[in-house]
């Protein structure tokens, strides 16, 4: 058996692969101010970093520059319209999560999605219905990579952190997951940049695909060594 009793993923990247409809939005946004388009596939490694970074590979401000103020809330009203346009989840997601459940083991999201985004596009996305908690990015005063969405999560579920695996394709959430004292996993397949380094982030393990999750829950999460986490907030 194994020492996991519940996991919890990180929502674009990782379970949703969201980034043609981001791109979509952001297109659009270029567009309205007489901008070519960017490919998806240079926008990919940008999406799971937030809106301004992803701002940034299409208008090429400096990061901290004012624009960005105005031009996120246009990016963002785009956004919200189109959800759903084009996300899917990834190829295997689907199975995993029936797979868990059939199992026993309850499953939820942790994203640093605000709700005003998070809670219609998971309305919509008919694999969510089945979560065991869904925290969106502003459901508490602190967002990943701070442990408290983390300890909100197993509050809600009712399990102890340390009994925990979270998956994500972001440092933040890695860190996130370190800090909250569960065990963590990299989804190698989702957000990842040509700049990141993953193998420094500290996760347990990595996967190319999300039905290595069961792989790993099966084979090597039976002796895993205990962790502690930060004192809750």
């Amino acid at each position: 058996m194994s020492s996991i009793e519940a996991v919890l993923f990180d929502l674009d990247g990782t379970l949703l692969d969201s980034s043609p409809d981001l791109c979509f939005a952001l297109n659009e946004t270029l567009a309205a101010h007489n901008l070519p388009a960017v490919e998806d596939k240079y926008l990919r490694p940008y999406v799971s970093l937030g809106s301004i970074p992803l701002l940034q590979r299409g208008f090429g401000y400096p990061i901290d520059d004012p624009v960005y103020k105005e031009l996120r809330l246009e990016f963002l009203a785009i956004y919200a319209k189109n959800l759903t346009r084009a996300s899917r989840p990834f190829d295997g997601v689907e199975t995993l999560l029936k797979t868990l459940e059939a199992r026993g083991i309850p499953w939820g999201i942790v994203t640093n999605k605000p709700g005003f985004l998070a809670t219609p596009l998971l309305a919509q996305l008919p694999f969510a219905q089945t979560a065991a908690c869904q925290v969106s990015g502003d459901t508490l005063e602190h967002a990943k990579p701070h442990p408290a969405p983390m300890y909100h999560a197993c509050e809600i579920i009712g399990c102890d952190p340390t009994k925990v695996l979270y998956v994500g394709d972001a440092k933040r959430d890695i860190d996130a997951g370190n800090r909250a004292g569960m065990h963590t996993m990299i989804a190698s397949y989702g957000y990842i940049g040509g700049e990141d380094k993953p193998e420094d982030w500290g996760a347990d393990t990595a996967i190319d695909h999300p039905s290595e999750v069961l792989t790993w829950l099966d084979n090597d999460a039976k002796n895993l060594t205990p962790k502690t986490g930060e004192l809750p907030v």
